[in-house]
């Protein structure tokens, strides 16, 4: 009968059950969601319209801000993982896989039809791998999430894709993986690192200045922090306007009160979780107290320019985190 299941919810994923096609309105109210949902901030009433309409991507986000505010998988969360999932999203399959707490699963007596964690793993790992086989990086990456096999991870780093190769440098970092030597762990850690930020990946980028920091090359920590701060890293920016206004002057920036007093203003719109109002609330005096009303209005000039021309502000959630 598991095989029968399994094989029934196979078919769908790669059948023609393909995502609605959102309005307008829709595709708005989706791209505004995830935008919430990146800032910590409650994005439910967005992201249940385009969920609604059967995007899979929405259905995931919103299953995720669910379990998220209730700090467990409630049964809500898990209807739009399985709305989700039988369309095909295995990062759905995976919050699935490995959600806790399912009673039926643990006593082994789950009625006909409901899906058991190991269900949903073994149609993670059907859905997966025959791409990862035929070259999709990512599919490498959740290969490695569902088998807990740094070879996928490995592979998926040497594919190119991002996130994998700032994850691989983290392994290796807390003593995975066969690299023996402690200087070759190092440089693999770095090359990692430095090829995340070159596919454009913040969290690598902040990981990496960090080393280029302890080295002592201030050119290649301020090049990184700017490159960071413009990917909408909150942060990067933090630490970019901080350095720019001198508040304090660590890396070696030209003074530019206006331009960090912009930067750091940015970050009042991030007032939802995370706690950056305490810093913003922090910093902005001690840059103000340094300026003239003239320069503060060129600064909340500056501020706008740099929003309408630049990422939205962005924790960068991982997809697969807690």
């Amino acid at each position: 009968m598991r095989k029968l299941i399994i094989g029934a919810l196979f078919a769908l994923a790669l059948s023609g059950y393909a995502n609605a096609h959102l309005t307008q309105d829709e595709q708005s109210a989706k791209s505004r969601g995830i935008l919430l949902f990146n800032q910590y901030k409650n994005a439910q009433f967005e992201l249940r319209i385009a969920a609604e309409a059967g995007d899979t991507e929405a259905q995931f986000y919103l299953a995720e801000e669910l379990r998220k505010e209730k700090q467990f998988m409630t049964a809500e969360a898990k209807k739009w993982y399985e709305a989700s999932a039988a369309q095909g999203d295995y990062y759905s399959m995976f919050q699935l896989a490995t959600a806790g707490g399912d009673l039926c699963a643990v006593a082994n007596k789950c009625p006909s039809g409901i899906k058991s964690a190991g269900d949903w793993l073994e149609l993670l790992i059907k859905t997966a791998e025959p791409r990862a086989m035929k070259g999709d990086a990512e599919a490498m990456a959740i290969m490695y999430n569902a088998k807990s096999d740094l070879t996928w991870l490995e592979k998926s780093a040497e594919a190119g894709y991002a996130p994998a190769q700032w994850l691989l440098a983290n392994r290796y970092s807390e003593g995975e993986g066969s690299l023996l030597l402690p200087w070759n762990r190092k440089s693999a850690e770095e090359k990692w690192l430095k090829e995340s930020s070159e596919g454009g990946y913040p969290k690598a980028m902040i990981e990496y200045i960090s080393i280029l920091y302890q080295r002592g090359d201030m050119e290649g920590v301020r090049h990184w922090l700017e490159i960071a701060a413009k990917t909408g890293y909150q942060d990067a920016v933090s630490s970019y306007g901080a350095y720019l206004s001198h508040t304090p002057d660590k890396v070696g920036y030209p003074i530019d009160l206006i331009k960090g007093y912009a930067l750091v203003s940015l970050l009042k719109e991030l007032d939802g979780g995370g706690n950056v109002q305490i810093y913003v609330e922090g910093k902005l005096p001690l840059i103000s107290e340094k300026m003239t009303p003239e320069q503060i209005t060129e600064a909340n000039r500056f501020a706008k320019e740099w929003k309408a021309t630049h990422p939205p502000l962005s924790f960068y959630p991982e997809k697969l985190g807690l």
